[in-house]
């Protein structure tokens, strides 16, 4: 089994040094790929939307998220003009934390995430967890 604790905690490095930038609006996935791949160098391979990842990924409901695992959750709203299941993605920081993009970066309790509203759209429904080596599991550098 591959230990990942280093790439995790640069991403979360990466992830925290962003913390109230409004860089990412609408574009949680865009976020959360950027402090794992710009935080190590590396590219990942997940789907074009939050809920895409979530299902290639899949996710686990038992237990608090750990640090380092994408933490899903349904959301549907529109986004350019198109309305779906788009999904909401944050990076845990361990200890029931989430670093996620929701207008700007922020830190909350990933349970209440849900209560977060947006015109629109519908508030975010938990899923789960995918914990780091499946997301990382295909990893490649970009040096």
């Amino acid at each position: 089994m591959h230990d990942y604790h280093e790439m995790i905690e640069k991403a979360v490095r990466w992830a925290t040094e962003k913390k109230g930038s409004c860089d990412y609006p609408g574009r949680c996935l865009a976020f959360v790929e950027d402090a794992v791949e710009k935080g190590n160098g590396i590219e990942i391979f997940g789907g074009s939307t939050a809920m895409e990842s979530a299902l290639l990924y899949g996710w686990v409901t038992e237990g608090l998220p750990p640090q380092g695992a994408l933490v899903f959750y349904k959301a549907s709203g529109p986004l350019n003009g198109v309305e779906k299941n788009w999904g909401h993605v944050g990076l845990s920081l361990g200890e029931g934390k989430v670093i996620h993009s929701w207008g700007e970066v922020r830190i909350d309790d990933f349970r209440e995430i849900e209560t977060l509203t947006t015109p629109g759209w519908t508030k975010p429904e938990y899923l789960g967890w995918t914990p780091p080596g499946r997301y990382l599991a295909g990893a490649v550098s970009k040096n």
